[in-house]
């Protein structure tokens, strides 16, 4: 996450644009369709957008791995607004981060959104809903999707960078070696993401529980 700018040869660069953009532009569309079905939903998505950016704007530097580790928000998210437009609003939070913070870079823009974004939301999605399936509590259901939203994000930055750069050497050697550098700072953030989005969950479901029904989160 938040891959510093250049890092990234230009072909993979590329390559994590065209990941990325379609799930970006389905974002989009769906939130035309459902701000017209729902008049809550635009505040939500701005209050989710909001604390994206907040929570993802804490980093701590890994310079072993050529970016930092921080929580990410994505978790959260994606169980109140749903992975796709989860990933839009991820979209937003980063490219302000690289425009106004040098926070990530815009060459790296499309390969953040693939792993904070896509990675980090439908990792938090699908275990909540499995979860909430097999009747955890919302607070266990969102404290695992809140962790795995967190590592899933870290594990596939590791594969992004250690997949452009690994040269001759064995890719899966370089991708090992970058997820253990990340492994000190990223354990107990995901712990903290967990504890967060857990709470979140918990308190959504006794305060506002018409919006995870409407969201199908339930």
């Amino acid at each position: 996450m938040h891959l510093s700018e250049g890092i990234l040869p230009m072909k993979w660069a590329a390559a994590w644009y065209a990941v990325a953009i379609p799930f970006v532009a389905k974002g989009i569309a769906d939130v035309k369709k459902k701000a017209k079905a729902e008049p809550y939903f635009k505040p939500l998505l701005g209050m989710m957008a909001a604390a994206v950016f907040i929570i993802s704007c804490m980093p701590v530097p890994v310079p072993t791995a050529g970016t930092c580790s921080h929580p990410c928000g994505t978790g959260m998210s994606a169980i109140l607004i749903g992975p796709v437009m989860s990933i839009l609003v991820t979209s937003i939070a980063l490219f302000i981060q690289a425009l106004f913070l040098a926070h990530g870079g815009i060459t790296t823009w499309g390969a953040d959104i693939a792993s904070m974004g896509i990675a980090g939301s439908f990792a938090a999605y699908f275990t909540f809903k499995l979860l909430r399936r097999f009747k955890f509590s919302f607070f266990a259901s969102g404290f695992v999707a809140g962790v795995l939203a967190d590592w899933a994000t870290y594990a596939t930055t590791s594969f992004e960078l250690a997949s452009a750069l690994h040269g001759n050497k064995p890719l899966g050697r370089l991708f090992i070696t970058i997820l253990i550098a990340f492994i000190p700072t990223q354990l107990p953030l995901g712990i903290l993401e967990g504890f967060l989005t857990g709470g979140m969950a918990a308190f959504v479901a006794r305060r506002r529980p018409d919006i995870l029904m409407k969201l199908k989160a339930t």
